[in-house]
C-alpha cells in the first residue's frame, strides 16, 4: 500500500476532526502560530490543526482519525520545552492537553496523586498545600505534568528526590491503534511484568499519548538555605561531592558561575561575592542542621569557599531561590534581541569538575555570552548561550563540543531536557548502534505508521522517513 502523504489526506482528517470536535478543533492562524514552537531555539513549524481533547476517550478518537488518514500527531503541553519536542515538524495534528487538567485524586495517606496530563506543576502543589505533601520535581518552568513525563524532566530537587522516572507510579496512555492502556499501580513498588511506565516516561510522545499520570508525593521537609562563594569552579563542585560523601542531607544545591553572579549583582536584590557560587538547601530540623553546620563549613573552607551565608527568614529563602530561577532571564535581558541556547549534559560526579572547567575554557572565546548553571548534586549542568541570529553556527559548534565532551566522560547528551530535534545526532555515539536498533524496533512495534511525533528522538519510520519538514 502506498503510504506517501497527499494534501487530500490532511484535508479529510481536518474535516473529520472539525466535524467531531467542533470549536475544540481549530485551524485559526493565531492558534496554529501558538502551537508552532516552544521555548527552544529550533525553527517553528505550524501544525495543520490544533485539537483540545476533554478526555482520554477523546484522545483515542483523535488518534484513530490520525491513523485512518495517515497524518502525524504531536502532543503539546505548556510549550515550555527546550529541545523542540512539541514542534510539529511534519504538520498534522497538534494535540493540546491543556483541558486534561483535572486533579483526579489525592490519596494523602498513600502519598499519591492522580492527575490529568495537562495539570501544571504549580497548580498541583497549590492543591496539595494543606496535606503536608508536595510533588518535588521542579524543572523551573510551570510545565505540564504530561510534558514533564514526556521529557523525563528533572530540576533543582533531583539530588534528593530523583527525576520523573522515580516519581511516576503509573500512566494512562493512548496507543497507536487508539487503545487505552493503564500502566503501573498504587503500590510503591512492583516486580510484575515489563516496566511499561518507564518505557513511556522520557519517550517524548513518540510511542503513545499520555493522558493521565499517577505521581509519588513526598512530605514537605524542614529545610534551611544558604549560599557560599568559591575561589574556583572546581572548588565549588568538589565541595558538593565531599558534602555528599559525608552523608549530609542536601535537598538542593545549584551552581552559578561568576559571569552569572555578576548579572545577579547588577540586576537582583541579592548581593553576592563575585565568585562562582553555590546555593544550598539542607534538609532536617534546625538542631540537626546546627549539629552538622561545623562539618559543612569545614568542607566548604577546605575547597576554597567563603563562610556560608544562611537565610534568616522565609522571605530571604524565597529571594534566594527566585534569584536562581530568574538569573538567566536577567542575563538574556542584558543582550537585547538575543535568544537562549542551553546545553543539558550530565556526567559522572567524579568527572563533573573537570568537564565544567573544560567547558568554561572552551567557551571563553565565544562571541555570544555563555553562562554555566548546574544541578551539581547529580552531575547535570547547563552552559547557556545568549546569542544573536548571526552567531548560531558558532554556538552550534560549541554546543556540539559540550555534548561530545560529556559522552566521552561517560555521560549523556541530555540530563533533563530530552532529545527532541536537537540531540538526535548524538544518540548512536552515546548508546551504540545495537541499542539504537533495539529502540527503533520498539518504536516500529508500538507506532508502525510513525505518526507519533515524527522527526524526534529516533530516525523516522513510515511515510515520514523520506520527507522534509514540509508536508506535501
Amino acid at each position: 500500500m502506498n503510504l506517501h502523504l497527499t494534501h487530500r489526506s490532511y484535508d479529510a482528517a481536518i474535516a473529520e476532526l472539525q466535524n467531531r470536535f467542533g470549536a475544540a478543533a481549530s485551524t485559526g492562524a493565531s492558534v496554529l502560530d501558538l502551537h508552532a514552537g516552544d521555548e527552544s531555539h529550533h525553527a517553528r513549524q505550524r501544525p495543520d490543526i490544533v485539537v483540545r481533547p476533554q478526555s482520554t476517550q477523546d484522545v483515542a478518537e483523535i488518534v484513530k482519525i490520525a491513523v485512518r488518514h495517515r497524518i502525524p500527531i504531536t502532543a503539546f503541553g505548556a510549550g515550555s520545552g527546550l529541545e523542540g519536542g512539541a514542534i510539529p515538524v511534519h504538520g498534522g495534528i497538534s494535540l493540546d492537553t491543556s483541558d486534561l487538567n483535572e486533579i483526579v485524586e489525592i490519596r494523602a495517606d498513600d502519598m499519591i496523586a492522580r492527575v490529568g496530563a495537562g495539570v501544571r506543576r504549580l497548580d498541583l502543589n497549590h492543591a496539595l498545600r494543606d496535606t503536608g505533601l508536595f510533588f518535588p520535581v521542579d524543572p523551573g518552568a510551570n510545565a505540564s505534568i504530561g510534558g514533564m513525563v514526556s521529557t523525563g524532566a528533572s530540576g533543582t530537587n533531583a539530588v534528593r528526590y530523583g527525576v520523573m522516572r522515580e516519581n511516576v507510579l503509573g500512566l494512562t496512555v493512548v496507543t497507536a491503534n487508539g487503545d487505552i492502556v493503564k500502566t503501573g499501580s498504587l503500590a510503591r513498588k512492583s516486580s510484575s511484568g515489563y516496566d511499561l511506565t518507564r518505557l513511556f516516561v522520557g519517550s517524548e510522545g513518540t510511542l503513545g499519548i499520555v493522558t493521565e499520570v499517577l505521581l509519588r508525593l513526598h512530605p514537605i521537609p524542614e529545610a534551611r538555605s544558604a549560599h557560599a562563594g568559591f575561589a574556583t569552579l572546581a572548588g565549588a563542585v568538589n565541595a558538593v561531592t565531599d558534602i555528599k560523601r559525608a552523608g549530609l542531607s542536601i535537598g538542593r544545591v545549584e551552581l552559578v558561575d561568576q559571569p552569572l553572579v555578576d548579572v545577579i549583582n547588577r540586576r537582583g536584590e541579592l548581593s553576592l561575592v563575585p565568585l562562582p557560587t553555590l546555593f544550598f538547601e539542607f534538609h532536617g530540623s534546625d538542631a540537626e542542621i546546627d549539629t552538622l553546620s561545623e562539618t559543612i563549613e569545614q568542607i566548604i573552607s577546605d575547597n576554597g569557599g567563603t563562610p556560608l551565608t544562611w537565610t534568616d527568614t522565609a522571605q530571604d529563602t524565597k529571594l534566594l531561590w527566585e534569584t536562581r530561577r530568574d538569573c538567566l532571564a536577567w542575563a538574556k535581558a542584558e543582550r537585547p534581541g538575543s535568544h537562549s541556547w542551553p546545553s543539558d549534559v550530565c556526567v559522572p560526579i567524579s568527572r563533573l569538575a573537570e568537564v565544567i572547567l573544560e567547558t568554561r575554557q572552551d567557551v571563553a572565546s565565544s562571541t555570544a555570552p555563555a553562562f554555566i548553571v548546574g544541578h551539581v548534586g547529580d552531575g547535570n549542568f547547563h552552559c547557556v548561550f545568549m546569542l544573536h541570529e548571526h552567531e548560531e553556527t558558532e554556538v552550534a559548534n560549541y554546543a556540539s563540543r559540550i555534548v561530545q565532551r560529556a559522552i566521552t566522560a561517560g555521560g549523556t547528551a541530555s540530563g533533563e531536557h530530552g532529545i527532541g530535534l536537537g540531540k538526535r545526532q548524538y544518540l548512536q555515539s552515546e548508546h551504540g548502534a545495537e541499542a539504537i536498533a533495539l529502540m527503533q524496533t520498539l518504536k516500529t512495534a508500538l507506532d508502525p505508521l510513525g505518526i507519533f511525533n515524527p522527526g524526534k528522538v529516533l530516525p523516522d519510520v513510515g511515510p515520514f522517513s523520506n520527507t522534509s519538514s514540509e508536508h506535501p
